[in-house]
């Protein structure tokens, strides 16, 4: 599995991850996600310790399609999924993490603090062709 095994989940995540607190609106969660031109923001409490991941989907699907106001809803409300992998661990151990969770962004934690998040596609480019079609079918097979 050449590349696969030697780099860690850091050698391929995106550097950085700026947290939404767990207090904030969906509104303040859904203006930095524009803001970031990202996804996914992680969660984080007054301890500013991870509490979960909050997608656009989830905005869009628990909050506008329910009629919840963004204003008033946290994003404490929705974090769900408390996944996360640690910065050493292989890209392996990442892809496992996905697939086990049918998931496909993590939080990458080092040192007990957030130093990053790591997508499907990060991971995806580091795989040989074979192994890549099976993750695929993994990640994105329905629940």
């Amino acid at each position: 599995m050449g590349t696969t095994q030697r780099k860690t989940v850091q050698d391929v995540m995106h550097q950085g991850a700026e947290c939404i607190g767990a207090n904030d609106s969906l509104r303040r969660a859904s203006e930095m996600m524009r803001d970031l031109g990202v996804g996914a923001l992680p969660i984080c409490g007054d301890d500013d310790r991870l509490k979960g991941i909050i997608t656009d989907r989830d905005i869009v699907i628990k909050c506008c399609a329910e009629g919840k106001d963004l204003d008033r809803t946290t994003a404490g409300e929705l974090a769900h999924g408390l996944v996360w992998v640690d910065a050493h661990s292989s890209v392996e151990e990442a892809l496992q993490k996905m697939e086990k969770h049918q998931i496909k962004r993590l939080p990458v934690i080092d040192n007990h603090r957030i130093v990053g998040m790591v997508s499907e596609s990060d991971l995806a480019k580091e795989l040989p062709d074979n192994k890549l079609a099976e993750f695929v079918h993994r990640v994105y097979a329905p629940s």
